[in-house]
């Protein structure tokens, strides 16, 4: 489950400016992209395989031999929202436009129905060849994104037309052919999900039904838009979410330790998460028999968004969830949105067990104003969305 239309394949080409692409890599990062770096074995003799690495935070093959048992050309292919060449060689440009499939980087893009995007870097008599030319134009016929190089020093104390365009103009053109929002980055985006169990000996607890979704749903969604995401989780059967800082937790006390420990450095907090109210005064050391499980004394746990509410910042936005069941739902929440503190809050009816587990969600929107949204039947990821929609602007 990883940000969606965040995986980006960058494929380096065998030219001196592929030194140029680390700082691409860099950027693309910052901007929320999942990054896995297929260079060409002559691209090796500029960069390193092992700076690809350490910028992208994953491993890099550049072999199409290596694990074949996984089929890797296959397995990038499918999870590619974009595969981007930079520096795209005179050669690169003339195998992908013949269809050449010679290579792992090669036989990824012809396995690979994601948008391709060229960045051609070389001297101006490569670029101006009529063969160079009419491979451009044929690329461009099928539909492949050429971002055209720029005019300028190159190596030695040649200069014109031919070289590796600035970083900005690059990200600039990649975020128009997918259509993705950065507007969160900068952003530090702190949430809790899932549901706290709370111990009553090594075997029992006491627990509810979330499942979360809806806390994972809004970590993807701030992360694809570009957010410093750090995720809370107590309880959940979901994978981690790729690019995502995740703290497991299991109780309300230790999730109420890790989010006081992280609010001071966030500037959005969502509270997601079932947090039980109340935990077994006594804890069993070992399994309490039937015949002694007759009654178990509770105590409060404390309200955690209530409490870090007290001490946010001006800049902060706090985002709360209110799970009701029966009449007088929504005035239930109004109260609770005010009591707490909060900029907005999300209400819905879990009624007979409904959201819980679901992909759809359905309830209203509150904000501070006074202001509410309905919203009807809606996938958990866009309900994300919405959310975040309007938290930015209360971020400013």
């Amino acid at each position: 489950m990883p940000p969606r239309n965040r995986e980006i394949i960058l494929g380096i080409g065998g030219g001196i400016a592929a030194y140029k692409s680390a700082d691409l890599l860099r950027r693309l990062r910052d901007s929320g992209f999942l990054v896995t770096v297929i260079p060409t074995r002559s691209s090796l003799n500029f960069v390193g395989k092992a700076t690809w690495e350490a910028l992208s935070s994953r491993e890099v093959h550049e072999d199409l031999w290596s694990n074949v048992h996984s089929v890797p050309h296959i397995a990038l292919a499918k999870k590619a929202a974009a595969i981007v060449i930079a520096p795209t060689t005179a050669d690169l440009l003339a195998r992908i436009a013949q269809g050449r499939a010679d290579d792992l980087l090669t036989n990824t893009v012809i396995a690979s129905p994601a948008p391709l995007i060229l960045v051609p870097a070389m001297h101006p008599e490569m670029w101006l060849n009529p063969a160079t030319q009419a491979n451009v134009a044929l690329l461009k016929s099928r539909g492949v994104h050429i971002i055209e190089p720029d005019t300028g020093r190159l190596t030695g104390e040649d200069s014109g037309v031919g070289r590796f365009p600035e970083t900005a103009r690059i990200l600039s053109s990649i975020q128009e052919v997918l259509g993705a929002s950065s507007d969160y980055a900068g952003k530090r985006v702190l949430i809790s999900a899932g549901g706290t169990r709370e111990a009553i000996d090594p075997v029992r607890y006491i627990g509810n039904n979330s499942s979360g979704k809806q806390g994972y749903s809004i970590a993807s969604a701030a992360a694809s838009r570009g957010a410093s995401v750090t995720l809370v989780s107590a309880n959940v059967q979901l994978p981690d979410l790729d690019g995502v800082r995740i703290i497991h937790v299991k109780s309300a006390m230790e999730m109420q330790s890790a989010l006081t420990e992280e609010f001071a450095n966030c500037d959005l907090l969502v509270m997601a998460a079932a947090v039980a109210d109340a935990r077994p005064s006594v804890v069993g050391e070992v399994k309490i028999g039937k015949e002694d499980l007759q009654r178990i004394e509770l105590i409060r746990n404390p309200d955690i968004v209530h409490e870090l509410v007290r001490v946010k910042s001006a800049h902060q936005v706090v985002i709360g969830f209110a799970a009701e069941t029966g009449a007088n739902a929504i005035d239930r929440a109004r109260k609770k949105l005010s009591v707490k503190g909060l900029d907005l809050l999300f209400c819905n009816d879990v009624s007979g067990g409904a959201i819980f587990n679901s992909e759809i969600t359905s309830g209203t929107i509150l904000d501070s104003a006074g202001n509410h949204w309905d919203v009807m039947d809606i996938s958990k990821d866009t309900l994300a969305d919405q959310l975040l929609d309007l938290a930015l602007n209360k971020l400013g």
